[in-house]
């Protein structure tokens, strides 16, 4: 089949080719590039927002909770509980269309409201981080009935004694509280344990969608770059190559019919312009031949002629 197509075609056919076989790879390579790329620009996101919450973490447990202990006693009041605080704040985060997509969770394996309830994933979490006290951070893909959601967790653990007046047995811990939550969970806790982790998560679409968005781009940019090529290559390729060849055959057909008069002009010093070249000194050659020939005819004729008389 290729043998019956014209030059500029069979290289047009092969650019092509490589230009599939280019844009599949170049696919291929920078989804997994910009994916990892998109994952770890969302997880830095993530990281900024969960360190914000500790800084409210802090704040609730150093500068809210000495100030209402003695309110505490009589009246229970959750803004002073540093997890419900941290997640109140991220709420409002959440009202920016920026931050809308993410989630927040300080996901406890004993907390005091059951809203805080690690599932089994986030068991296993905090199961990790409590067999590996040197693992600081654990992030991933994950699913949940929504679909999949990427997320990154910490660890969680009791850094303050303020916090184990809550915590550490029903005996201790406010009236209120127990009258609000009861005396079964949230207790038992102790210094430096690590009894949950921060979780924030986003769902994946996001990630995927951030990815496709650069990829698209990019890929339309070198398909348009070789595009370009292509075209660029058929124009040099019809300047020096086809056209020169066109033209050397016509003279070629001419010469054969005894034109010798027609030249193989040379345009350029490039494998064309040689073959141009080789094509004149056969043309001459050939013009040399012709005329020895000739001179040979003419000459055997005369010498008949003479014998005759």
């Amino acid at each position: 089949m290729l043998k019956n197509l014209s030059l500029r075609r069979k290289f047009t056919i092969l650019l092509t080719i490589i230009l599939i076989a280019g844009l599949a790879l170049s696919g291929i390579i920078l989804s997994t590039v910009l994916r990892h790329n998109a994952r770890n620009d969302v997880a830095a996101t993530a990281l900024i927002l969960m360190e914000t919450m500790g800084s409210v973490r802090d704040y609730t447990s150093t500068q809210i909770n000495p100030e209402l202990a003695d309110q505490l006693e009589t009246e229970f009041l959750p803004q002073t509980i540093p997890a419900y605080s941290a997640r109140e704040v991220f709420e409002s985060f959440r009202a920016n269309p920026d931050y809308r997509d993410f989630f927040y969770k300080e996901a406890t394996l004993n907390p005091t409201n059951l809203r805080d309830k690690s599932d089994n994933f986030e068991t296993q979490l905090i199961e990790r981080f409590r067999k590996d006290t040197d693992l600081k951070e654990q992030s991933g893909f994950r699913s949940v009935p929504s679909g999949q959601v990427f997320y990154i967790a910490r660890p969680l653990s009791i850094t303050q004694e303020s916090c184990l007046e809550c915590h550490r047995s029903p005996e201790e811990a406010p009236r209120s509280l127990i009258e609000r939550y009861g005396a079964s969970n949230g207790f038992g806790w102790k210094l430096n344990e690590i009894v949950g982790a921060r979780i924030v998560s986003v769902p994946a679409s996001r990630v995927i969608k951030k990815a496709n968005q650069s990829s698209f781009l990019i890929l339309g940019i070198v398909f348009a770059i070789f595009i370009a090529i292509i075209f660029m290559v058929n124009v040099l390729l019809n300047r020096q190559v086809i056209r020169p060849l066109k033209r050397m055959t016509r003279v070629a057909e001419e010469v054969s019919t005894g034109h010798t008069n027609m030249e193989f002009e040379a345009t350029s010093n490039d494998e064309i312009g040689h073959l141009a070249k080789a094509f004149r000194r056969m043309q001459l050659s050939l013009e040399i031949a012709m005329k020895r020939i000739n001179r040979n005819t003419h000459g055997g004729t005369s010498g008949s002629h003479s014998q005759g008389r």
